[in-house]
């Protein structure tokens, strides 16, 4: 797993102005016309078995069910125009919906 230079500080930002958290946690839930979508919360706690990934100020929390599906995703942030936020960059993805929403490995 690796961590984009710009998604770094966000995710340090962000836990700033929360006040409190380890990080963030990223999991993979079935859902969606492709099977799969990306979940993004803040990681309060780890919980037995998550897999942490630590980096400087911050851990980044999965699930080990995720993990296989999570093992070398680069975590960015990006910003079009309006629209801005976490963009997952997963090698062992196939194809994404047309809405963007869901993918399949």
């Amino acid at each position: 797993m690796d961590v984009t230079d710009i998604a770094k500080t966000k995710i340090k930002n962000q836990l700033e102005r929360r006040g409190k958290g380890i990080g963030i946690r990223i999991g993979i839930k079935t859902t969606g016309c492709s099977g799969y979508a990306y979940q993004l919360e803040f990681a309060d706690q780890v919980n037995e078995g998550d897999i942490v990934n630590n980096f400087d100020g911050f851990s980044i929390v999965v699930d080990p069910k995720s993990n296989t599906m999570l093992e070398n995703i680069i975590v960015d942030y990006q910003k079009q125009g309006l629209n801005e936020g976490f963009e997952f960059i997963n090698p062992l993805e196939k194809a994404r919906c047309g809405c963007g929403e869901s993918f399949t490995i």
